[in-house]
Formats: C-alpha cells, structure tokens, sequence
C-alpha cells in the first residue's frame, strides 16, 4: 500500500469514528475530508461506508452487556422481545427510503456544499429544541419530566417515530445520530435514554448498509484496499469507543448546544471555502 493512502485513510477512520456518533454528521464529515484528501472517488465512497464497520462494532463492545441480555432473553423475555422489535420498526423507515432513493441522493448531495448546508439546518433545529427547555427554566418554570426514561420503556409508536426522525439522516450533513436523538427528545425520550436508544439503532443499520457495499464493490477491489479499509476499520473502532464512552459522561452534566455551534461554524466554513473555489461544488 502506499503511505500516503494509508495515511489517508487512517485520517479517515478517526473522522468516522469520532463522530459516528455525535450529532455532527459523519457522513458530511467524510465527504469533506475525503474532498480535501482527494479521497472521493467511488472507491472512497465504498470505504467511508465499510469503515462505519469499526465504529459500531466499539458500541457493540460497550453495550455487549444489553445485547447478550436482549438475545439471551428472546426465547422466554417479553421486554427483550419489545426492545428488539423497537429496533427494527425503527430501521424500516430508513431502510425503504434509502434504497429507494440511494442513487439520487449520492449524484446529488455527496459533495461539501450540500453538506455545508444541512449542517447548518442541523445545528439551527438542535438549537432550537435545546432552547426550548432553556426558555422554560429560564421564565422560572420547571422543565416538564421525560416521558420515557428506560430503554425498555419505549414504545413501538416511540420507535416508530424515531425511525421517522432517522429518515432525515439520508441527507448526508443532517447527521444520524442527531436525527434520532434529537427526534426521540422530541417525542419525550429522556436524554440519555435518546442517545443510548441512537446508538443501538446504528447497529442494524450501519451493519446493513456495510454488507450492501461490500456485495456491491466485493468482486472490483484489489488487496491494496482491503489493506485500506483494515486501517481505516482498526482507527474507527478505537476512536469510536472513546468517543461513545466521552459522549455518555458529557452529556450527564450538558445539553447539545455546543454541537449545534460547531456544525453551523463548520458548515459556514464550508460554504466560505465553497464559494471560493477550494471545494468541488459537484
């Protein structure tokens, strides 16, 4: 392999796993790093996907706990049985959608600038159910409690609308995690509950989608990118397990502002070097 691809993609697998899971948008993240690595060709759109591997595999690991109750508890456990059904009620939505629309939204939106864009939407809507509560406490009024405050308290309807909100992640910048944990919020999901529940709907969906692109590059790629998404996986998974196990600490004490004014400052900047000329508007 040659070290600067691999540099390139070793880059590329601490952005996926950094932000897999943050209401940031890894996709947009990628898709600008990989035009400014020159790493965006349909190779690289195979890899940023396969990569994602990495990264849920670490939430996997961090949740091993629940999942082996969940399958465990499948036989003889109604709750075990709801949560997985939650699940994948959950995915259909987004399911259906993308490979309805797949080839429309990666001609189309791929690119920085369409990224930069829904960044900022993103950041604008977070900003705006975050101030919400803000506004409440504010005029001395307690914020009203959670309506959901357990995993296992969430509905098929919960589930079903949350889905809804993850469809919103097909728009590459929209970002899936905050799609859905902003959405479950929404919807009265406590917030720690919202990001748990986010993390293990990444895993059919992120599994799903890697299986896909594999199936479909699996018979055109050379050793050289196995080597490349080996790299890229191994980076994922270590920056991702440290990212998920910050993010649950973070958010014990913080709200999701912060994120919001980093993805407008980003999407911003983007939209700068845009309309300079430094990023491909294709």
């Amino acid at each position: 392999m040659d070290w600067i691809v691999t540099c390139k993609a070793l880059i590329l697998g601490i952005v996926e796993g950094l932000t897999e899971f943050l209401p940031v948008s890894s996709t947009g993240h990628l898709i600008v790093a990989g035009s400014v690595l020159g790493f965006d060709g349909e190779y690289e759109k195979t890899f940023d996907v396969v990569i994602q591997l990495g990264a849920i595999l670490a939430v996997c690991w961090e949740f091993r706990r629940k999942i082996g109750t969940v399958v465990a508890g499948l036989p003889t456990r109604p709750e075990a049985r709801r949560f997985a059904l939650n699940i994948v009620v959950a995915t259909i939505p987004a399911v259906v959608l993308g490979l309805l629309f797949e080839k429309a939204i990666k001609s189309v939106l791929f690119a920085p600038v369409p990224v930069a864009f829904a960044l900022v939407a993103g950041g604008l809507i977070i900003l705006w159910v975050e101030g919400r509560r803000r506004a409440g406490v504010g005029a001395g009024k307690t914020p009203p409690p959670a309506r959901v405050n357990s995993l296992d308290d969430i509905s098929l309807l919960d589930a079903f609308k949350v889905g809804l909100a993850q469809c919103c992640a097909l728009i590459p910048g929209m970002s899936r995690s905050g799609s859905t944990i902003i959405g479950a919020m929404l919807f009265g999901v406590e917030r720690r509950v919202a990001t748990e529940f986010s993390f293990f709907l990444a895993i059919p969906i992120i599994f799903g989608a890697t299986v896909y692109e594999m199936h479909k590059a699996w018979q055109t790629l050379s050793v050289d990118w196995l080597g490349l998404f080996g790299v890229g996986f191994v980076a994922a998974f270590i920056s991702a397990f440290a990212c998920v196990r910050w993010l649950l600490r973070y958010i014990a004490s913080h709200d999701f502002t912060a994120f919001a004014w980093y993805r407008i400052a980003f999407g911003l900047v983007i939209l700068l070097f845009g309309y300079g000329g430094a990023l491909d508007w294709q």
